[in-house]
Formats: structure tokens, sequence, C-alpha cells
């Protein structure tokens, strides 16, 4: 290995832990944006101890420091900007305790959300959070970018999972807070702080969290409607029919272009939306919000699917987690924004995200958890057409204004990153942008953590 940096880190962490940057430590989902930056070297630590003494090591140097987790993410939150150390966390992903019985586990950050979730689900249990790539996505990032998930309408983002987190900050100490209790009200929620904050704080290294039996049924519904407006007054329907439901959610016309035809069932003609929805619980509990849900889906449907087979409801699961992809494919590139609104403004943001595209002569669609009212707003594009790039991009900064015109937000997932970089000045009131400076400056007042994302 050439370069200073690079020797330095090999003397402090060992030659295992450190190696050359590769093409895909400077990128991550925005790839197709054009996003791509730059580092000097990528370290591998262990253990926590390796941590601490990078994070020392980079403080004394005021070296930039960018932790990394599985490199799914849409903001560019683990793209360096600025050169220095990426941190990947990919060797950190043991389970540290394990306590069936007790609900909860404690594990490093660079375990996999599916090999979580098949932990839990090998006692029984489950943990409920569901983003996308579970495969490849790290539970470290997803407690970093507060990650969701179509289940996340019923049990809550990642954060309601979280009670204590283990993170090496500045100037490169171990600070745990929480841990194996389901209550703690003794300070400031700084482990609160962390989830979300997308590296500008710290280097999450371990979480303990919760889990819950898993549900003995869970049983979807999917209806299909002509419009967005009769899917999104389904959609209503639903939420008033009694029952929570575990996941809702919603894919416009333009989705259903690309990815419908692997649905594993007839799509009729050419609907204006598809909503998905979900009841779980006792197979008692299921089958009755089934029922509920099937009652308030049928008005105006065209069709309505309600697979009952293990089989049939894992296949249509599977074909929704690969949506994004399905999408992507048609013109190999998109630039996919996560933006929020009010329920009761759901169907304007799904007509307004395909209007925005085609005044920027693109295709758009849209898909996303519609309980929420989170949107995954889509413009369609060749990833080698620099054109196009930029009139996504414009396109985008009309969907932020959009998003803060209907009362929303401008990520209800993905994060700031940079992406977004500067849309906080304007959602947030000045004082507020203020105080979100100060706990950046508190945290880490060289400013090497991830520096350039998230903060204004």
């Amino acid at each position: 290995m050439d370069g200073p940096i690079l020797t330095e880190l090999e003397q402090l962490l060992g030659p295992r832990a450190v190696r050359a940057p590769g093409f895909a430590d400077l990128r991550d989902a925005t790839e197709a944006q054009g996003l791509a930056g730059r580092a000097d070297a990528v370290a591998l630590p262990e253990t926590v101890e390796q941590v601490t003494a990078l994070v020392a090591w980079c403080c004394e140097r005021r070296v930039p420091l960018v932790p990394r987790g599985g490199g799914t993410g849409f903001a560019g939150g683990a793209v360096p900007l600025q050169g220095g150390v990426v941190v990947s966390l990919e060797r950190m992903a043991r389970v540290r305790a394990f306590d069936p019985l007790q609900w909860r586990i404690h594990v490093e950050a660079g375990l996999t959300t599916a090999e979580l979730r098949r932990h839990a689900r090998e006692s029984g249990l489950v943990y409920p959070p569901d983003p996308g790539a579970a495969e490849s996505s790290q539970i470290g990032g997803n407690i970093a970018t507060n990650a969701g998930g179509p289940h996340a309408f019923k049990y809550g983002v990642t954060g309601a999972w979280v009670t204590g987190l283990e993170a090496v900050v500045p100037p490169g100490e171990v600070v745990r807070v929480g841990g194996p209790v389901r209550k703690d009200v003794a300070g400031y929620d700084l482990l609160h702080l962390l989830v979300g904050s997308e590296g500008t704080l710290g280097v999450i290294t371990a979480a303990w969290l919760r889990l819950i039996p898993a549900p003995e049924a869970s049983l979807p519904v999917v209806g299909l409607y002509a419009g967005v407006q009769q899917g999104c007054e389904a959609i209503q329907r639903a939420l008033a029919s009694g029952i929570v439901p575990a996941a809702v959610e919603y894919l416009d016309a333009a989705t259903l272009e690309a990815a419908g035809r692997s649905f594993p069932w007839e799509v009729p003609g050419a609907p204006g939306l598809m909503v998905i929805a979900e009841a779980d619980g006792s197979r008692a509990e299921a089958e009755a919000g089934r029922t509920a849900l099937e009652e308030a889906l049928v008005e105006d449907a065209l069709a309505l699917h309600a697979p009952a087979a293990a089989g049939d409801i894992d296949r249509l699961w599977r074909w929704r987690d690969g949506v994004s992809l399905a999408v992507t494919a048609r013109l190999g590139g998109k630039l996919s924004e996560d933006i929020v609104v009010p329920l009761e403004s759901l169907a304007e943001a799904i007509t307004g995200t395909v209007e925005i595209g085609r005044r920027h002569g693109l295709e758009a669609c849209s898909w996303g958890h519609a309980g929420d009212g989170n949107l995954h707003s889509s413009f369609q594009l060749r990833a080698d057409d620099p054109d196009q790039v930029q009139r996504a991009r414009r396109a985008a900064g009309e969907l932020f204004d959009m998003a803060l015109r209907l009362r929303g937000s401008v990520t209800g997932e993905h994060g700031i990153g940079i992406v977004k970089a500067g849309q906080l000045r304007r959602q947030w009131p000045a004082r507020a942008v203020e105080l979100h400076r100060a706990v950046k400056a508190a945290f880490d007042p060289l400013g090497i953590m991830n520096p350039g994302k998230k903060t204004p």
C-alpha cells in the first residue's frame, strides 16, 4: 500500500484492518446520479478498541472519517466527500448476547438486517423493522439513518427498537447509553440523537435491540383501482376499518407498468393504483383483520387478491421488494427520493410526482408506504446521460418544494446525506437549525465526522 495515511493506519490497526479504497467504497445507491467520493484509506476494525484508536488518530490529525455500513443508502450518506478514512463495520458482525426469553439481543453494527432477523426467527421472535436490501444493509447503517420499511406503519422505524447504543465519539472515547432495559429517562436522549445521525456524531459500534414474539399469521390483501383517487380513498377506508394494519403500501400506474409483469396474479387492464394492506397477529386476529381489510378495499376495486398460502404470501412480498430494481431496469437508472406528506395529501403528491417529471421531460413514478404518507418518488433516467441526471436533480428540488407545501418532510427514511444538503434550512425554523448545529459541535468540535452531511 502507498501513501502516509495507509502506512500509519497499518501500523495502528494492523495490515489486515486496512486497505486501499476500491470502487464500491466510494459510492452507494446514488451511483446512478453520478455521486462518487474520494478517500485515502478504508479501515476495517474488528473491535471497539480498534475503532477508538482510529477515531483518536483521525482527531489528532484532523483527518475526515466516514462510517459505512452496507452502502445501500439513497442519500449519499456513506459517500466520502473530503478524502480521509472510510471506516467499514463489516467485520464487526458478532452477536454479543441473545436473550430470547427477555426478547432482546445485543449485536455489533456490521450484522446484516437479514442475519438479525434469522436469529430472531429461530427462537420464535421477530425484529420488525424491514428496510430494503436486508441481505446487504447493516444494523449500524439502519440505526444511523433510522431506516423504515413497509411494516413501519404498525411497528415503527428502527429507532423504536433500539434500547441501548455503544458508539465511539471524538476525541476517541466509547460512550454507552441505554442498554438491556425497556425504560430509561435518566438524562437527555443521547441515544436518539445518535439514531438517525448519519455518522456525523460518532461511529455506532453495537446496539441493544428489542424483539417481540412473531405473529402467528400475516395475511395480505391487494386491491387494484382505476385511478389514484379511488385507491387513496380505499387506503382511508382501510385505516378506518377498526384494525391496525401491519403494512399499507401503494404502487402507482407507472410503477406497475415497470414491475407488473412479474406480479404473482393477474393485473387487469391498466390500473392507476395498487394497494397492499396486511393484517397480522394470532390466526384468529389475522383472519378477522383480513376480512375487515377486504371489506374496506373491495369498493371500487378492479380486482382483489387475498393470498392465504405461505408460499403465495412470500411471493407477494418478494415481488414488492423487487419493485425498485424493476423501475431502475426500465432505463438503467433512477433518482428516487423519499418525501413524506400528511395522508390526506397522498393523492396530490402521487399525481404531483408525475407532473413534475413531465415538466422536466422525464418518466416519473412513485410507490411506497401509504399508511405513513411516505412516497418513493422516482425519476427514471439513463445513468450515462448527464443532461437527464441534471434534469432529475432539478425535478427533485421541485419534489421537495411540493412536500413542504403539503406540510410534509423532504425525507422519511433515507436521511439528508449529501443529496438533500441545505434542505433543513428550508424545512426548519432558524433557531431549530442553530440547535442542530450546536449538537454537531458538542459531539464533533473538529468537524471530522462525515463532514458535509446532515447538518446545514
